[in-house]
């Protein structure tokens, strides 16, 4: 797993896997969570590829989207 950025400092993200249809994110408490096309959707989990990517807004995305649409 890549290490998240955390550029503000306040997210409750540690590390991030992304995969050819979904994103693995691993969050400060250590529990992981898959997030796939199948049950979040293609355009949730691009969008969460490319805040993971950044660094930045990754949790604040997972709360207000795709919450609990994980595998």
């Amino acid at each position: 797993m890549e290490t998240y950025t955390n550029r503000s400092g306040a997210s409750g993200i540690s590390a991030y896997e992304i995969g050819a249809d979904y994103i693995r994110v691993r969050f400060s408490s250590g529990d992981t969570y898959k997030y796939s096309y199948r049950k979040a959707g293609q355009s949730n989990v691009e969008n969460m590829k490319r805040l993971a990517i950044k660094g930045i807004g990754l949790n604040s995305y997972i709360n207000n989207n795709v919450k609990f649409k994980y595998d």
